[in-house]
């Protein structure tokens, strides 16, 4: 049996979901899933259709020295900011880099997202964005570590945005979820001032989602 074969899986799976539900083109971003007890990370390969993706094609990478453990394919060019996250943050067991519309529009401002909706909290208070570096360095990788500190969403100027979680549906989530509120926030720019939701309210959004699908707390009656 192969090694890492669920993480492996998983990673083609929502490759494909990248690109079935739009929020990247052609072999455009990379999905990475950490093994704690291995202490490896499963990759994308670099430049791969995500249809034509096999088990063997996935690269297996050593946690705290990158050194490649298996794989047939090379791995993705962003490999460092995926592993700089796993190596210095264990609240994140996966991680989806992508070139998604509106995120990447932002992105091109070099601003970040401000609290234009609840749901910006999957992320924390707001998201920032990253500073400019090439794609594929070790610049890059560390300025989207900086940035994302105490949030699990960042994005990437002039670039896209990458998105961590405990696992690889939470962390497909907060992409997704960002990218409607870029949409948001781009057609609420176009129409006006949108109106950003406090620091205190995005707060108890965050604890709310902690509880989320868990039996509510008592609210006060109506």
């Amino acid at each position: 049996l192969m090694i890492m074969q669920h993480e492996r899986q998983e990673i083609i799976e929502y490759g494909k979901l990248l690109i079935s539900k739009g929020l990247t083109k052609g072999t455009g971003g990379n999905l990475s899933i950490c093994n704690r007890e291995e202490g490896m990370m499963a990759l994308t390969p670099s430049g791969v259709d995500y249809y034509d993706i096999t088990p063997a094609d996935i690269v297996l990478l050593d946690i705290q020295t990158g050194e490649v453990k298996d794989g047939n394919a090379v791995p993705s060019s962003e490999c460092d900011m995926h592993r700089i996250f796993y190596k210095y943050r264990s609240d994140l067991n996966a991680l989806v880099h992508t070139h998604s519309d509106y995120a990447t529009s932002l992105s091109c401002l070099n601003e970040g997202l401000p609290a234009i909706d609840y749901l910006v909290a999957v992320a924390g208070p707001d998201v920032r964005c990253a500073k400019y570096a090439t794609y594929g360095t070790v610049e890059l990788a560390r300025n989207a570590f900086e940035a994302m500190k105490d949030r699990n969403v960042v994005l990437l100027a002039n670039h896209g945005i990458i998105a961590g979680g405990m696992d690889m549906k939470s962390a497909f989530n907060a992409v997704e979820q960002i990218e409607f509120c870029c949409g948001l926030y781009y057609r609420a720019r176009c129409m006006g001032k949108p109106v950003i939701l406090p620091e205190d309210e995005m707060l108890r959004m965050i604890e709310r989602f902690k509880n989320y699908g868990r039996k509510p707390e008592q609210h006060e009656s109506i």
